[in-house]
């Protein structure tokens, strides 16, 4: 099922589209959603911000003008989802017209590989950019006893839910520890509900894969005592040295209250995706909103992660080829040979 679709030749009047009102004349909309993750991560707030920038209602002053610089016609939208691989589900369903996903998931979804083996390659999976780093968050009680990740057994965890990329992840990171899900008491929980569990006493710990701050754990540390549990040594090394897309770095002191030193942690990539049978024009529109001047002052002021997210960085750690009209773009700016 497309979601892209054609509105045409409006009849006498006003219409509204998107809190726009515009007139009589023959107007052409397309619709183009971005699925994004949880409410209380960082995918989704990121994701309105481009879906705003990118967006251009018919009626729109124009960019010049202080008016709207995305796509001519485009109203796009953040949309809530699961996360990392429902989102590629739903780009490889058609139920999508785009959506972000970490790095890795990514790549085995495209190849077929890793934790996706078995499963048909999602061979129509293409990348629109590169967004920002997402640090692997292990939250904990600061009065769990939690303090490495070999800790966790016997404890209350959330692992986030299946079709996430936390949930992916989180896995990995146990098995590079020599733990398993049977070594925990497993819970399958949003990063809110994770907060509201762990505030609670009724979890003692949960992963979380994104770009810090993010809100849930902010809500959290302030109102409860906490603790993120570094992901480093021996688990780190097995991991980094075993998936390439894996990196060490650090979640720095004061980015959450309570916790003042900085915490060394593993990260992967975020990444924009589309499917290779979007509309070539289309994606090269939407990749030049992105990159436009007016979007950059979007992303500055719109969220923390917004200011990584750069046409320098645009082409790092692209696990899947990038969209025709993507790739059109980035050799007419400079940044692909």
């Amino acid at each position: 099922m497309n979601l892209i679709k054609t509105a045409k030749s409006f009849a006498l009047g006003a219409i509204t589209a998107a809190g726009v009102s515009f007139g009589a004349q023959a107007q052409d909309i397309q619709f183009f959603t971005i699925g994004t993750g949880g409410t209380g991560a960082t995918y989704y707030p990121v994701g309105g911000v481009i879906a705003n920038a990118i967006s251009k209602p018919p009626g729109s002053r124009p960019c010049d003008e202080g008016g709207s610089c995305g796509v001519d016609g485009l109203i796009a939208s953040a949309v809530s989802s699961r996360g990392s691989v429902d989102n590629i589900n739903a780009i490889v369903s058609g139920l999508r017209n785009s959506g972000f996903a970490q790095s890795d998931v990514a790549y085995w979804a495209y190849s077929g590989t890793g934790t996706m083996e078995g499963k048909p390659p999602a061979e129509d999976l293409r990348a629109i950019a590169a967004l920002f780093p997402e640090h692997i968050h292990l939250v904990a009680s600061a009065e769990s006893g939690i303090n490495s990740v070999a800790d966790l057994k016997g404890k209350r965890v959330s692992l986030d839910e299946p079709g996430s990329g936390t949930y992916v992840d989180a896995k990995l990171i146990l098995e590079a520890a020599g733990l398993s899900e049977s070594d925990i008491e497993v819970e399958a929980l949003k990063p809110d509900a994770s907060s509201d569990a762990l505030r609670n006493g009724k979890l003692d710990a949960f992963f979380f894969v994104g770009g810090y701050p993010t809100g849930a754990i902010v809500e959290l540390a302030s109102s409860a005592p906490i603790k993120l549990v570094p992901i480093d040594g021996a688990s780190a090394e097995a991991l980094t040295s075993k998936y390439n897309f894996f990196s060490v770095s650090d979640i720095p002191g004061g980015t959450y209250e309570g916790v003042d030193g900085d915490v060394s942690t593993v990260a992967v990539g975020a990444q924009w995706l589309t499917s290779a049978k979007a509309d070539d024009t289309l994606i090269y529109n939407i990749t030049k909103a992105l990159w436009n001047e007016n979007t950059r002052k979007l992303l500055d002021g719109g969220h923390a992660k917004g200011k990584v997210i750069t046409l320098d960085s645009a082409l790092d750690g692209l696990g899947v080829p990038l969209h025709a009209g993507a790739e059109k773009f980035y050799k007419e700016a400079g940044v692909l040979k």
